[in-house]
C-alpha cells in the first residue's frame, strides 16, 4: 500500500465570475510556483482554469455568490501530485466529456482535463458539486527529461 503525506494545501473563495477565475489563477501560481516543476504549473493552471470556467459558465454559485477553489501538494511513491477541486452549487446536469463538430466554439473543457490530469471527478453533497482532477509529476529525474 502506497503512502501518500500532504505537503501542503490551500483554499480560496472567489467571486462567481470571470474575474474569480483571474483571482484564483493567481493565487495558485504564487502559491506553487516554488513548490512544482514551470511545465506542472502551467497544467494545474490550465487545469483549474477549466473548472473555474465550467462552474461559472454551468453551475449556480454557493451562498454568497462564490465558488471555493481547493489544491494540495502531496508526494507518493516517488511522485508530485497535485489536487484541485472547485465547489459551487451545481447544475443541470454533471459534467462530462462533449462530442463536439473539430469547427465548435466552445465544449473542450472536459476533453483539456481529461489530456492533462491523471484522474478527475465528481463529488456531490447537500452544498453543491466539487469538481476534481488530481494532476501527477515524476519526482524521478531522469522522468522529467
Amino acid at each position: 500500500m502506497a503512502t501518500s503525506i500532504t505537503e501542503r494545501s490551500w483554499c480560496v473563495v472567489i467571486p462567481h465570475d470571470p474575474q474569480g477565475a483571474g483571482i484564483a489563477r493567481h493565487r495558485i501560481q504564487t502559491d506553487l510556483v516554488p513548490l512544482v516543476q514551470p511545465e506542472m504549473l502551467a497544467d494545474v493552471i490550465s487545469v483549474v482554469a477549466e473548472l473555474i470556467g465550467n462552474a461559472i459558465r454551468h453551475a449556480r454559485p454557493l451562498a454568497g455568490g462564490v465558488v471555493r477553489v481547493a489544491w494540495a501538494v502531496r508526494y507518493a511513491g516517488g511522485d508530485q501530485i497535485v489536487d484541485v477541486r472547485v465547489t459551487d452549487g451545481g447544475g443541470e446536469s454533471v459534467p462530462h466529456r462533449r462530442l463536439l463538430e473539430v469547427d465548435a466554439p466552445d465544449g473542450r473543457g472536459i476533453a483539456i482535463i481529461e489530456a492533462l490530469a491523471a484522474r478527475w471527478g465528481t463529488d456531490q453533497d447537500g452544498f453543491g458539486q466539487s469538481v476534481w482532477a488530481e494532476l501527477t509529476c515524476s519526482m524521478h529525474p531522469a522522468a522529467n527529461r
